[in-house]
């Protein structure tokens, strides 16, 4: 695939970022993308390889050589070809060009002793022209079936099986509880990782397909004192859907944040990633938000090493926080993996996000022990570092140490779904509390409850946007099966 001596010709080629100085003056997308040649040349170091583990380890089983090398050749009608190589597995490829971390590029055949092609880049780079040249029109269903399916939750796994479904002709209402379509898209990533717009275009093509999105609809219940982000207004009972709809498919997001239930942990200021992030990206859109989690000023405190944490982290940053420092409990993992040991896996190793480089303390091997406070608000952290022996966590005598804290971020990430959602639909969970269901070909995707199906963060918990779109087309074609007993849905 490619250029046959691509890969010793050309060094891999990586996307540029705008200076720190400048894109933290706004929330905006900073990322510069290849142009068309330089994914050309990206292209050109995909190897004929004979057997491309890129494709095994995307969980959407993208068919990464085929439009490497479509990219490579460099036409309009092979750039044409390329988006529509990426769409035949990835429906949403603008999402996961900007957010998705390349488990394909660990896998990359090239990666064992150099470095890997730019697979993101490229998707990105194809799905990014593809809008652009208007090659991304709305396909409806030529024929309507008569069925009706209900899709709870609008965030990547939902949306990707309401589409699938749509196109294969059936009537798909999405509830999700927000005011916006997107879920933990919309409120969960922050707009300079992905800015929101994408996800307002792939609605606008999906209402020309027959989708219908109700906003502000919270289905079933929260537990009460729940701090699980909540706009709706209106409420619509598991037994409404069940009734009206012919399948239900549940695709919430895991959005129960693990706490920490240490001394202090009822002060001021502490706070769950989960209750910050989604109120900046609210102020983005436009709204008003009255007392807003803000870091302005703050030595700010983030626990946990994550995805979420970082994301925590640019946003103080943006706010203007005075320190910003970054708690990871396990310690500091290598700088450079041992491919030999890890390739095609995805490695352990240490990574630096952009949110990162802009300004961020690391800690790693430090266990928090008590929030401490003065009149109700937090003003400290206490802290003692931890060694790790036959997988068991040991403090470190005399390690102890009090830094300061005016607003601490609870990011370590997410336990479940939301309990009391599962068990208004009567579905069994399994012993992490997640809907339990089997992935299997026939029959995958399906709950014990009647008409019930879930997939997504729901069924398998905390994961990546990649496996929620690749479960959504998976449970799409599962409820097709159910509905018309047979699909020509892709899998």
């Amino acid at each position: 695939m490619g250029k046959v001596t691509g890969f010793m010709e050309y060094e891999r080629l990586e996307e540029g970022y705008e200076p720190v100085e400048a894109r933290l003056k706004n929330y905006k997308e900073f990322v510069i993308g290849l142009n068309v040649e330089q994914a050309k040349q990206q292209g050109a170091r995909c190897m004929d390889c004979g057997t491309p583990f890129c494709n095994s380890g995307c969980p959407v089983n993208n068919i990464i050589p085929d439009f490497n090398d479509l990219v490579y050749r460099g036409g309009d009608a092979d750039w044409k070809s390329a988006i529509a190589v990426l769409h035949s597995t990835n429906n949403f490829p603008e999402f996961t060009g900007r957010i998705c971390p390349a488990p394909c590029e660990a896998a990359c055949t090239l990666n064992v002793n150099d470095d890997a092609v730019g697979i993101k880049s490229i998707e990105h780079a194809i799905i990014d022209r593809a809008w652009a040249e208007g090659w991304v029109p709305p396909r409806p269903a030529r024929v309507k079936t008569g069925k009706t399916v209900a899709v709870v939750g609008s965030g990547p796994a939902g949306l990707a099986a309401a589409q699938q479904l749509a196109r294969a002709g059936h009537s798909v209402t999405v509830f999700e509880k927000n005011d916006r379509v997107g879920g933990l898209l919309r409120y969960g990533i922050p707009d300079f990782k992905m800015e929101k717009s994408h996800i307002d275009r792939r609605v606008q093509q999906m209402e020309a397909e027959g989708v219908v999105f109700r906003t502000g609809v919270m289905v079933a219940h929260l537990p009460e004192g729940s701090k699980v982000t909540n706009w709706a207004k209106d409420v619509v009972t598991a037994e409404e859907l069940t009734e009206k709809f012919d399948a239900v498919l549940l695709a919430g997001g895991a959005e129960q944040s693990r706490d920490l239930p240490v001394p202090g942990r009822d002060l001021a200021g502490v706070h769950f990633a989960m209750e910050f992030l989604p109120q900046q990206n609210k102020v983005n859109a436009g709204d008003k938000l009255k007392n807003q989690l803000r870091a302005d000023g703050k030595h700010v405190i983030v626990i946990g090493g994550g995805d979420t944490g970082s994301d925590c982290v640019g946003t103080s940053n943006r706010h203007g926080a005075k320190s910003v420092t970054q708690f990871e409990l396990m310690p500091q993992p290598p700088e450079v993996e041992d491919r030999p040991l890890t390739w095609p896996y995805w490695p352990i190793k240490l990574r630096t996000s952009s949110s990162h480089e802009e300004g961020c303390e690391r800690e790693f091997a430090i266990a928090t022990k008590e929030f401490l406070g003065e009149k109700g608000k937090v003003t400290g952290v206490k802290t003692v570092r931890v060694e790790w022996s036959n997988g068991k966590m040991v403090e470190v005598a005399g390690s102890e140490q009090i830094l300061k804290a005016d607003l601490v971020l609870l990011a370590m990430g997410f336990v479940s779904p939301v309990a009391s959602i599962i068990d208004a639909f009567g579905v069994t969970k399994d012993a992490r509390g997640n809907a339990k269901a089997t992935t299997d070909f026939n029959g995958g995707y399906k709950t014990n409850a009647a008409k019930v199906f879930v997939a997504g963060d729901m069924r398998r918990g905390q994961s990546l946007v990649v496996w929620a779109i690749r479960e959504g087309r998976q449970a799409a074609r599962s409820i097709d099966e159910f509905l018309m007993g047979e699909s020509a849905l892709p899998r």
